[in-house]
């Protein structure tokens, strides 16, 4: 849980960790929206991974623009995440898959079938739900 809306980079990663999942939303070449969830994982930089099949949508969304918006967690307490993403591919492909594949070890492994992404966040919104009062929304970045 995040317990301070001022976005340290410890605890957006133990926030992360802990959700697992998140939304990612990406647009394709004819402007139209596209978001699914993802199984996520986080470097201890503050960088996201997440894997897709190299079928999907957003594969080809992603070639053509690499900016990438997700949501991870649900009430009382979500981030909302911007930034660029990047498709890994030879030695970093199989380095990060190592990784995905320790924090996430019930998902299927990364194969040649599945494209992996590192995302690299430039925004941060930190949203929580109060009851009885309006939410706290904290917008900002942790130092890289």
């Amino acid at each position: 849980m995040v317990s301070n809306p001022q976005l340290a980079k410890d605890q957006f990663v133990d926030f992360v960790r802990n959700a697992r999942l998140a939304v990612v939303a990406t647009v394709s070449g004819d402007h139209n929206p596209q978001a699914g969830v993802v199984d996520l994982a986080v470097l201890d930089n503050g960088d996201l991974l997440f894997a897709t099949k190299n079928q999907a949508r957003k594969v080809g969304n992603l070639d053509a623009n690499a900016r990438v918006a997700l949501v991870s967690g649900w009430q009382p307490i979500s981030l909302q995440i911007e930034g660029e993403a990047q498709r890994l591919v030879g030695d970093e492909k199989e380095a990060m898959a190592a990784e995905y594949a320790a924090q996430l070890p019930k998902r299927p492994p990364v194969t040649d079938a599945f494209a992996l992404y590192r995302v690299t966040p430039d925004w941060l919104r930190y949203y929580e739900a109060r009851s009885g009062r309006p939410p706290l929304v904290v917008e900002g970045m942790f130092d890289r």
